[in-house]
């Protein structure tokens, strides 16, 4: 928080006293938070909040820096990679695949590449923590879903699209998909993917829309350890504190995203709407 403080004082041209003067506080305890000493109230960081947003601070892009630095001084070995996990309550214990089932890509233990994606998830969740993890996939038997309509399928399987299918060659193949798999590799369904995954699903959009929608979006991906053995060779490296300020502004960042890319998913599906295949045609093929 000390960082983040300085750097929005400096955006905002001001002196710790009149910083001071405007959060209604002392010289010295603006003093105290830069040092590392004290860290605002929750008073004070609303207050914060309201200088960020009149002097347009851009405090998201100033969290992303944070965290990317910190990643940055986590030294890794050969052939591991660094990947975002958040939890809704913190990590206790052992980690293992726990998830619901009905995530992307069935129970386990989802991590990103992309801090942006991860930071999402953190969206009205107090007690959600972030976390930077590190994990080696050459050492573990891995699926990479490179393929747009492989990818969906393993969703609409895991989701419980296909559940009026079971029996059908179709649900067994994307089920033995994954069999013997500990690490699934595909793009992350953040909100804006679930947008068109969903109007895929239910009829709306073709696969050729949706695989145009996947490629013009570029989501991150997500790295799902869906079995024990993938979860113990996760090492968790470090834990981010976010702030009462941060959070205020990842959670309109992600709004303001899923809004635009809703919006941009629509202009591609309108675009694409007479070519490719909708879902229960490709079920039928399938």
């Amino acid at each position: 928080m000390q960082t983040l403080v300085k750097s929005i004082r400096r955006q905002l041209h001001l002196s710790q006293t009149e910083l001071a003067a405007q959060l209604n506080v002392t010289f010295a305890t603006v003093n105290r938070w830069e040092n590392g000493h004290a860290i605002p109230k929750r008073q004070a960081q609303e207050k914060l909040c309201a200088l960020c947003r009149a002097g347009s601070v851009p405090v998201f892009e100033l969290t992303l820096d944070k965290i990317a630095a910190i990643a940055a001084g986590i030294p890794v070995e050969d052939g591991r990679i660094l990947l975002f996990h958040t939890s809704r309550a913190g990590i206790e214990g052992e980690i293992a695949p726990i998830s619901r089932a009905q995530c992307d890509f069935g129970s386990g233990f989802y991590l990103y590449t992309e801090i942006e994606d991860a930071l999402k998830l953190l969206c009205g969740r107090a007690q959600s923590r972030l976390y930077i993890a590190s994990i080696d996939p050459s050492r573990l038997a891995a699926v990479e879903l490179s393929d747009g309509t492989d990818w969906a399928m393993q969703v609409a399987l895991h989701r419980g699209y296909l559940e009026g299918m079971r029996g059908e060659p179709l649900y067994e193949r994307s089920q033995d998909r994954l069999k013997g798999c500990d690490l699934v590799i595909g793009s992350t369904v953040n909100d804006c993917m679930f947008y068109v995954l969903d109007s895929f699903f239910l009829g709306r959009v073709t696969d050729t829309a949706l695989v145009s929608s996947l490629s013009a979006l570029q989501p991150g991906a997500q790295y799902a350890a869906i079995t024990q053995r993938a979860c113990d060779a996760v090492r968790l490296e470090a834990e981010v504190e976010l702030s009462y300020l941060e959070r205020q502004f990842i959670e309109e960042r992600a709004c303001q995203s899923c809004r635009g890319g809703v919006a941009l998913a629509d202009q591609i599906c309108k675009k694409y709407r007479r070519e490719g295949l909708y879902f229960d045609e490709l079920l039928a093929q399938r």
